[in-house]
């Protein structure tokens, strides 16, 4: 009996701990993972710093996921995470480097971003299955994505938007991937459900992403340059004119392919004429797109060969 008795106590002192352990674990992901936390890396003025720390940030929030793997805060932060840092520490420079002296390093880089999107990718589907069993498999053809896209709300537009730049990252950086490029259509109307739900979404976010993907897409899949340029004046007027993104964005999406010099030039100018203080939550993001416009400007003759 008294064996029994001091069994039982075991179990509901170790079952206690587990609890108190769960707890503990659900609030750290809950403080890591609210309103305002991911200011931390997007509001510093210092992106060597960011770059540096950004990957022991997204270990750290892998295992916190692996203790806590249905937390849709943590889900969406880790794969964000890795978009984030993909795009502007990996894929980022490698586009700086020359192609011809550093061709091999470039091919590396392309390659470690495209897997780094597809971790993020990957994770993002797992909470949208974690909701919706059978949501990664959902096809537009047979109508169950679109099922599943009727039931979304607002709340849901930052996963629907850090999943679909996660898989068209990716895809952008390796356009004969056929398998990943057949998820296009689906893609598609997950923005646009996002843009429907929520068209302000971190002060024109979708509109800039639709700027690269009107600009880039053959017209079979929705390409229209007409769209592009409706969708910058609209990322330009949602930001209040203090994000270099837009600018950025068109500069290269659009203004190259059409070989608009003067467009090109004067994009990135305006670029650079903004003033990365005076939108503290979005400092680090304003600086970096400087830069990029900057060794747009530096490199102007790989661009547009025919001013030479």
């Amino acid at each position: 009996m008294k064996k029994a008795v001091l069994a039982i106590s075991i179990c509901l002192v170790f079952l206690t701990s587990c609890s108190i352990n769960r707890m503990a674990i659900n609030a750290i992901s809950n403080a890591l993972t609210g309103a305002g936390s991911a200011d931390v890396f997007t509001g510093d003025s210092d992106p060597q710093l960011v770059g540096d720390a950004l990957p022991f940030a997204i270990k750290m929030y892998e295992a916190l996921l692996s203790q806590n793997p249905n937390h849709q805060g943590l889900l969406l932060t880790t794969g964000s995470l890795f978009v984030m840092y993909a795009n502007a520490f990996v894929q980022g420079p490698a586009e700086k480097l020359d192609p011809i002296d550093h061709f091999e390093e470039r091919i590396r880089s392309f390659d470690r971003a495209k897997n780094l999107y597809l971790r993020g990718y990957n994770i993002l589907m797992s909470a949208w299955d974690k909701r919706f069993p059978g949501f990664s498999s959902a096809r537009l053809e047979d109508g169950s994505l679109q099922n599943y896209l009727r039931r979304l709300r607002r709340a849901d537009v930052p996963l629907l938007f850090w999943t679909v730049a996660a898989g068209l990252s990716a895809f952008s950086i390796d356009i004969f991937d056929f398998e990943l490029g057949a998820n296009i259509p689906e893609w598609a109307a997950m923005m646009a459900r996002a843009y429907e739900l929520y068209p302000d979404f971190n002060n024109g976010a979708i509109n800039e992403f639709y700027i690269v993907f009107y600009a880039a897409m053959p017209e079979s899949l929705g390409g229209n340059r007409e769209n592009a340029r409706i969708h910058f004046q609209r990322a330009v007027e949602k930001s209040g004119g203090l994000s270099a993104g837009p600018f950025v964005t068109f500069a290269r999406a659009v203004n190259i392919p059409e070989q608009d010099y003067e467009g090109f030039r004067r994009n990135l100018e305006m670029a650079l004429e903004i003033n990365p203080d005076d939108s503290p939550s979005t400092r680090l993001l304003n600086i970096i797109s400087q830069r990029k416009a900057r060794f747009l400007l530096d490199n102007v003759y790989e661009f547009f060969p025919s001013l030479f």
